[in-house]
């Protein structure tokens, strides 16, 4: 059974189109990566999954079933929501909080210690909120989305906040799960510390999808270059390489940006030339693809004068 499934999802506001002809399927175990700039519609397609609000076209399905019936209480028992903002109640502690919330969510107080410990909490659990900083508020938030053990954890800008232990500790703790078989949806915009952690990306732009797939499907789609960085390389370069150099460096060495296509005879015959003491290989980041499918979509977008033409 798929966890999660959008078939032609859409979402209106009046005149706004927030999200257009949605598909999305997630399985057991899966992470995903969910970006795009603000207004992009990634917020509409967690409030579809949360049942939050209802399509204005398609389905969804969250467990096999619509996320807002009547019988959806016990369902969402089985999912943990992460907000990028999070707000307590500053005058109770951390360990109040946490009951409250496992009080509303149906699960047993003595998790809550525990799940304190799993974030980092512990030792300031009988503290106020209103003493905690930035990090450790966001800490708190990610305990009350891990409570109950879920099967389905929505993360919206997890680690703003977080020092970089806490970031690898929160995606160490990410991996874990994932092991359990809990299904993830990661939204956020600090995509270099997201790339190895997620199995899919999906690249929302005004609504549209834009782009989805595994990093190396993502790489084939946008064809970007490859780049390869040479360091004691004597000259000159191949003639097949030569039109690749990007930049020459005396102390970086020389850059190319070599195609895809180009990849494999390039590589053999740079390997040959004498005095090569180190050859990087460096595929298109997450950052750049992104970078690309939005910079297409602003391209491809007709002007609004030539809309109403």
């Amino acid at each position: 059974m798929h966890i999660v499934e959008l078939h032609q999802a859409e979402k209106r506001y009046r005149e706004v189109h927030a999200l257009q002809g949605l598909d999305l399927t997630l399985r057991p175990g899966e992470v995903l990566g969910l970006f795009g700039h603000n207004g992009a519609g990634k917020t509409t397609a967690i409030k579809l999954i949360l049942g939050l609000i209802r399509p204005s076209a398609g389905t969804v399905r969250v467990f096999g079933h619509v996320p807002d019936g009547a019988d959806a209480r016990d369902r969402r028992r089985q999912i943990g929501f992460l907000q990028e903002n999070v707000s307590f109640y500053d005058q109770l502690t951390g360990l109040e909080v946490l009951s409250y919330f496992a009080r509303l969510k149906g699960v047993s107080r003595r998790h809550c210690l525990p799940t304190l410990e799993q974030v980092g909490l512990d030792h300031a659990s009988g503290r106020r909120v209103k003493t905690y900083s930035k990090g450790m508020r966001q800490r708190l938030g990610l305990a009350q989305a891990l409570l109950g053990e879920p099967k389905l954890l929505l993360l919206d800008e997890p680690t703003v906040g977080l020092d970089p232990i806490a970031t690898r500790d929160f995606y160490q703790r990410l991996a874990q799960l994932k092991q359990q078989g809990c299904t993830i949806i990661l939204c956020s915009h600090v995509l270099p510390g997201v790339e190895k952690y997620i199995d899919r990306a999906l690249i929302l732009g005004q609504g549209q999808l834009l782009a989805e797939g595994s990093l190396a499907q993502l790489r084939q789609q946008a064809a970007l270059p490859l780049t390869l960085t040479l360091k004691g390389a004597s000259y000159p370069l191949p003639a097949a390489c030569a039109d690749f150099v990007h930049r020459r460096s005396a102390s970086d060495g020389i850059q190319l940006q070599v195609p895809l296509e180009h990849k494999m005879s390039c590589l053999r015959q740079l390997m040959t030339l004498p005095g090569l003491t180190d050859l990087e290989l460096q595929p298109p980041s997450l950052e750049d693809l992104y970078s690309h499918f939005i910079h297409h979509q602003a391209v491809d977008r007709p002007h609004p004068m030539e809309e109403c033409q």
